[in-house]
């Protein structure tokens, strides 16, 4: 993801998260880390014509990381897309060397958790009203050791 990519990543967010997305600011602030050296990691996902369709972020800080967004465009969902950018974001954390991956989920999305426990993320607790305004808790989960290794990753896919 590059600063360009800002203006159609909003128009998704704010489609897909209503009441929480984030705004232009956060999205600053995070690519001004994703530089080689930075604490973050952003990608896109697009189409052949170059609309972007999906997107997600990592935050990699002294062996730990978290998975601080994923998002799917609402026409290119149940595709593989979601799994795609979550093993992007699994390797870039083993690649920097982190020892587990954290995320949060809606408690009220349990799509999205399933795609997270089919890559070996665990639950591990709960934060109270995590998401506002909208006042609704977050599912905490772990992975731990992430992979680089492709057949690592297949075989929790398909284990």
């Amino acid at each position: 993801m590059r600063w360009w990519d800002i203006e159609p990543v909003m128009g998704l967010e704010l489609e897909l998260f209503p009441e929480d997305a984030w705004s232009h600011g956060m999205y600053w602030s995070e690519l001004a880390e994703a530089h080689p050296g930075g604490t973050r990691h952003y990608t896109v996902a697009t189409t052949g014509d170059g609309v972007i369709v999906g997107y997600a972020g990592l935050m990699a800080v002294a062996g730990e990381g978290d998975v601080q967004t994923i998002a799917v465009a609402e026409g290119h969902q149940g595709n593989g897309l979601g799994a795609a950018l979550l093993v992007d974001l699994i390797r870039e954390a083993a690649r920097r060397g982190c020892a587990e991956l954290l995320l949060e989920v809606r408690v009220d999305n349990p799509r999205a958790q399933r795609l997270y426990e089919r890559y070996g993320f665990q639950p591990v607790g709960i934060r109270r009203g995590y998401y506002q305004p909208a006042n609704v808790d977050a599912l905490v989960m772990r992975l731990d050791h992430p992979s680089t290794e492709p057949k690592d990753i297949e075989d929790l896919h398909h284990g």
